[in-house]
């Protein structure tokens, strides 16, 4: 009794600040979906909705620390049945096999891929003597010859090759299949052979056509990469943007400015506010009988919905929509508008209507900075603490602003993209504030101007603003340091930071330092990874063996993809031609321990090969049998395997071991195909 007496004093010092906990028992319950190796059966969804019953029942009828834990069960139970509901709602057929052939459909998005090939995603797909069932409802093509002007609409033709969504290149690494899965992507390759139009413009997608001759547009009247970049930020288009501009942004932490994201929707948002309110005060008689906080309010609102319409409405401006929408919808009902309520609640919209985006790096580092700043913030307003004389306390608050955002973000960045900026700040400093007092506005100006013939005077101050940020990028990239290198962490690592951290900034009183053991924990585990010994790509093209200098490729080029991921998950920035180089001994052959590797590549040298004996790991690049005591790992074996690893330890696992069966890998179902492609997009 004395202890649930004490569990209950102390959720009583929490009262008025428990709601920001919502999302995180929802997204609890949306992570342990995901973390899953096994497809719940229905069953389980069952017994789930009854604990979310009950959950809900305990919040209603028992009172302090009983009914907490009443919601956070009902929660948790709420986010696993709506991740299991959209994984299944968004099923659709997956290719099965490697095709080759005509190919026929929709555009529906165009954008580049990482070899900077123009790319294009068609639904409404036909492929040849492939029953409509088996048909993937969407692919996505990477063009390597000459293309037709297709626009969003369009039908067109080609050859290509396709193949369905590969596994991760290394087991526990980024799953592209689960990715494409709720992109309802069947199917991805590429062609070298003319793409031709079938039909030039149909009827639907006029949007998305609006906003690419917007694009075009644009970047006619501001050529080069400034006009990929003011396309980019206005509608979205990346494909206007080089890979040097891309990696110089990238090395200066600056790409976030390409993204339409909460920054972009904030300053659009924020500016169509101010004008608003102060162009309704210009009428006395207007503004002293109507309420002109909530005029300028709903006219900032409409405003970011057509930014979100025009921009292509992906999942990031989805997100950055709603987080503004919440924010403005608190103006509307006298709420303050800037709280840790309001982006608990912005996350809940998400997580509700996207519950995979819970594992996006995107989702993860936007309310990383939201939920940082707008704590930061908070403490500074209600503590009293001053930023110094009103002419500096902008600039005081940039810095700050870049610096907890930077911080915020930090651990995520690492994670997923294994780099850190160490200039970052400096960068973001030189260029944020840019956006938001010239960038931004001019932009809305040359839409106002837009009717009278007369956009160019706002194009060109964006490019100004444009070109100074591309100045700042490739000077920070270029200094000497810039970038250092991480290795990717264990599965644990980020879900204990963001614990530790949520605790930190949410748990009201002195408690909260407790918070700071699991960041400790998280980054210690962090520097304790061992990487795997030994690396086997899912085709066996290519092999990575870690030695004192580094991971030894079995070959200095082809797998280029891949031998990237690995030495980026390594943390080392050597590429491959030098990671080949360190391969010592025979050709493709290499003995750690007491165990020797075999990398053979070719079908005579495949044919050729013979010996096969114990402690030996043989792999080829062509189906091969042979008997001893060998493991031999050829395309057949590893096609139902996928990537494989041995640990330091010695022991070896797969991809599929890891990943499990899941809906995306086509092993939980007998067939992944569906009668009706109805449901949300």
């Amino acid at each position: 009794m004395r202890a649930i007496a004490a569990l209950d004093a102390l959720l009583l010092a929490q009262r008025g600040h428990l709601f920001p906990w919502a999302p995180v028992f929802l997204g609890a319950g949306v992570g342990i979906y995901f973390a899953l190796t096994v497809e719940p059966e229905g069953e389980v969804y069952i017994v789930l909705t009854l604990l979310a019953g009950l959950g809900a029942m305990i919040g209603l009828r028992v009172r302090n620390s009983g009914a907490m834990f009443g919601w956070a069960l009902m929660l948790a139970a709420v986010g696993f049945c709506l991740a299991g509901y959209r994984a299944h709602r968004v099923e659709s057929a997956v290719l099965g096999y490697r095709y080759y052939g005509p190919v026929e459909g929709r555009v529906v998005m165009i954008d580049r891929s990482g070899s900077d090939a123009v790319r294009l995603t068609l639904d409404q797909v036909r492929l040849r003597k492939v029953p409509p069932l088996q048909t993937p409802e969407r692919v996505r093509l990477s063009l390597h010859g000459p293309a037709a002007a297709a626009q969003p609409g369009s039908r067109i033709m080609t050859t290509a090759h396709l193949m369905p969504p590969q596994g991760p290149a290394e087991p526990g690494g980024f799953d592209f299949r689960r990715h494409a899965w709720f992109k309802r992507l069947g199917g991805v390759g590429y062609t070298r052979v003319p793409v031709l139009l079938a039909e030039p413009n149909g009827s639907a997608l006029w949007l998305q056509r609006l906003r690419r001759n917007g694009s075009a547009y644009i970047q006619r009247r501001l050529p080069g990469e400034v006009g990929g970049f003011a396309a980019a930020i206005t509608t979205g288009d990346r494909s206007g943007i080089g890979q040097q501009s891309l990696m110089a942004l990238r090395g200066s932490n600056l790409a976030h400015l390409l993204a339409i994201s909460g920054l972009h929707m904030g300053l659009l948002s924020g500016f169509v506010f101010a004008s608003l309110r102060i162009a309704v005060c210009l009428w006395p008689r207007i503004a002293l009988r109507l309420p002109v906080k909530k005029i300028a309010a709903v006219g900032a609102l409409l405003a970011a919905a057509g930014y979100l319409a025009l921009s292509g409405g992906n999942v990031a401006t989805e997100r950055a929509f709603v987080m503004v929408a919440v924010v403005l919808g608190a103006v509307l009902l006298d709420r303050r508008a800037f709280s840790l309520r309001a982006v608990a609640l912005a996350a809940l919209i998400v997580l509700v209507r996207r519950p995979e985006s819970l594992m996006s790096p995107g989702f993860q580092m936007s309310f990383a900075a939201t939920t940082a700043l707008v704590a930061v913030f908070t403490w500074i307003r209600e503590s009293g603490v001053s930023l110094g004389p009103g002419w500096m306390r902008g600039i005081v608050a940039v810095v700050i602003s870049s610096a907890v955002a930077g911080a915020a973000t930090a651990p995520f960045g690492a994670a997923h993209f294994n780099t850190l900026s160490h200039y970052g700040l400096i960068a973001n400093l030189l260029s944020v504030p840019l956006m938001g007092v010239l960038v931004i506005p001019a932009a809305v100006l040359a839409l106002c101007l837009a009717p009278f013939g007369l956009e160019m005077v706002g194009l060109t101050l964006m490019g100004w603003g444009l070109q100074w940020i591309l100045m700042v990028a490739h000077w920070v990239t270029g200094l000497e340091g810039a970038q250092g290198r991480v290795v990717g962490p264990s599965a644990v690592v980020l879900p204990l930071i963001s614990l530790g951290m949520l605790l930190v900034i949410l748990w009201q009183g002195r408690l909260r330092i407790i918070g700071l053991a699991p960041v400790v924990l998280g980054i210690f585990l962090w520097t304790q990874v061992q990487r795997p010994t030994v690396l086997i790509s899912a085709d066996g093209a290519l092999v990575g063996m870690m030695t004192g200098d580094g991971r030894a490729l079995s070959k200095p080029k082809g797998a280029g993809f891949v031998a990237r991921i690995w030495l980026e998950n390594d943390g080392d920035a050597v590429d491959q031609f030098v990671a080949a180089a360190r391969w010592k001994g025979e050709a493709r052959k290499v003995t750690i321990g007491a165990t020797e590797v075999v990398h053979v590549i070719g079908k005579r040298a495949v044919q050729a090969y013979v010996e096969c004996r114990v402690g030996q790991i043989v792999v080829t690049t062509v189906a091969k049998d042979l008997t001893g005591g060998c493991q031999l790992f050829d395309p057949v074996r590893l096609r139902q395997s996928g990537s494989l690893m041995l640990t330091i330890e010695g022991k070896l696992l797969s991809a599929q071991d890891l990943v499990g069966q899941r809906l995306w890998t086509g092993t939980a179902l007998p067939k992944r195909i569906r009668t009706s492609r109805s449901g949300d997009q």
